[in-house]
């Protein structure tokens, strides 16, 4: 009887590049303007490692607990000194000290009051880039700003110092599950782009889409996909110590 060798952590991450490049050429754009996140929440470094050193560039962490016990080992590793960390969980206010210029793009803001804890723990001269995390299904048990309340807390945010707004980001109810994600991106798209036109300049980035739609994600115009379990595999139980 034969048996049917899992993919590997090498394979995993080639099938999920060879589906967004198609999806990329498909829906007409270019593929430099899509970035892929590969989330590594609860994966070891190793695996992290292998990526970095087969040419990946962005990996997306969820608790800065976690994701700064990485940087720090990962940091002794040539192969992966060109690493850009993403933090794309929720955020608590109290955690801001440990996410503020570390990251190279916070996906996840929500509020104000986080908005000026990040604000204060810049350190001077210094700049954060961040995505306003959008509610988008209105949903009391996630994160996000409420869609009516984006452009007032848009316009506070572009008044602190230290934080640079790049966009939106949005994990929607149907979110995996392909076509019926699709008019979730759609309306996070429409937020952006009325809020360029309230804000007057250019918020070039959209996180949307995750392992199960980030085909459609890529159509209705994300800039960042975060995928995990597609190029790790399943997640485990609990992180890693």
């Amino acid at each position: 009887m034969s048996h049917v060798l899992a993919p590997t952590l090498r394979e995993r991450w080639m099938a999920v590049r060879e589906g967004l490049d198609n999806a990329v050429q498909a829906s007409g754009r270019r593929r430099e303007d899509v970035c892929l996140v590969a989330v590594s929440k609860y994966h070891p470094t190793a695996a992290i490692a292998e990526l970095a050193a087969l040419g990946q560039k962005d990996f997306g962490e969820n608790y800065m607990q976690e994701a700064r016990a990485k940087q720090t080992e990962l940091e002794k590793n040539p192969a992966c000194a060109a690493i850009r960390w993403h933090a794309i969980g929720a955020l608590q206010t109290n955690k801001a000290k440990d996410a503020a210029g570390h990251f190279a793009l916070i996906h996840s803001v929500d509020s104000l009051k986080l908005a000026e804890a990040l604000s204060r723990r810049m350190p001077e001269g210094g700049m954060q880039d961040i995505l306003l995390q959008v509610n988008i299904g209105e949903e009391p048990q996630k994160a996000g700003v409420h869609p009516d309340a984006l452009a007032e807390l848009a316009e506070s945010v572009e008044n602190l110092p230290g934080l640079r707004l790049l966009g939106l980001m949005c994990l929607p109810p149907r979110c995996g599950e392909g076509e019926a994600a699709r008019p979730w991106f759609v309306r996070l798209r429409e937020l952006r782009d009325a809020l360029e036109r309230r804000l007057g300049r250019s918020l070039p980035h959209l996180s949307m889409g995750m392992s199960g739609d980030f085909r459609q994600a890529v159509e209705e115009g994300a800039t960042l996909v975060r995928v995990g379990t597609d190029i790790f595999g399943p997640r485990p139980n609990r992180p890693v110590s």
